[in-house]
């Protein structure tokens, strides 16, 4: 699977999922424009990339600004990841859970819809977007606060409408809804779902001819009970 030649923006790539996700497409031949809050975060995922052999460029974006989101610079993209989310644990404070909902939120609509007229632009875009069971209607999965479920429903929510207004014109928005995974760990019968498995959906779905339209990734997995 190559991605060669296209351009690939990911947020939240500073650190975790966003990062391995930032690689993982580099490592394919896709140039990728790795954002992150802080230029540092962003910078040392560029860095990472550039010393496989891939080519990176980085850019502060915080989702809960929309000022951070007018002031980015790019003047191409073939697919958009939309990564960056703040997990609330239930002792999140209401700062932290304002910040979450504005993030993943309204940030992911702000920025999707100012890189809409460059995706119309691409021969191959696609828009992708980790979500989680939380945003899946009926499921209690994850142990995060509330507010956390709310902010997730809001991203699913409008992947779902978008989905429908852009897909007549090739562009393909791909949903990911899965439960509370681990970084690391093994990937076998039982486990807790792992990012790389996660990250392997991704490009699987990205990589698909354009008459392949994967619209959803939906989990049975869950997590072992203690």
């Amino acid at each position: 699977m190559t991605f060669a030649g296209l351009q690939v923006l990911v947020t939240g790539a500073g650190r975790d999922t966003g990062r391995q996700l930032a690689l993982a497409f580099a490592a394919r031949g896709a140039h990728v424009l790795s954002t992150a809050r802080t230029l540092a975060a962003a910078e040392e995922t560029s860095a990472l990339i550039r010393s496989a052999g891939g080519t990176s460029t980085s850019a502060v974006l915080d989702l809960s600004d929309p000022a951070s989101i007018a002031a980015l610079e790019v003047d191409r993209v073939d697919v958009l990841v939309n990564s960056a989310a703040r997990y609330l644990q239930e002792t999140a404070s209401p700062e932290e859970i304002s910040d979450a909902i504005a993030g993943a939120g309204t940030g992911t609509v702000l920025l999707t819809e100012r890189l809409l007229p460059l995706l119309r632009e691409s021969e191959r875009p696609d828009i992708v977007n980790l979500i989680s069971a939380a945003g899946e209607n009926g499921q209690h999965r994850s142990t995060a606060h509330a507010a956390f479920y709310a902010a997730k429903h809001a991203q699913a929510g409008y992947a779902e409408i978008l989905s429908e207004r852009v897909r007549p014109e090739g562009i393909r928005v791909i949903s990911l809804f899965p439960p509370d995974f681990v970084q690391d760990g093994p990937r076998e019968t039982g486990a807790e779902l792992t990012a790389q498995s996660v990250i392997d959906c991704v490009l699987f779905a990205v990589g698909q001819p354009r008459d392949c339209f994967i619209r959803a990734f939906h989990f049975e997995q869950r997590a072992p009970q203690p």
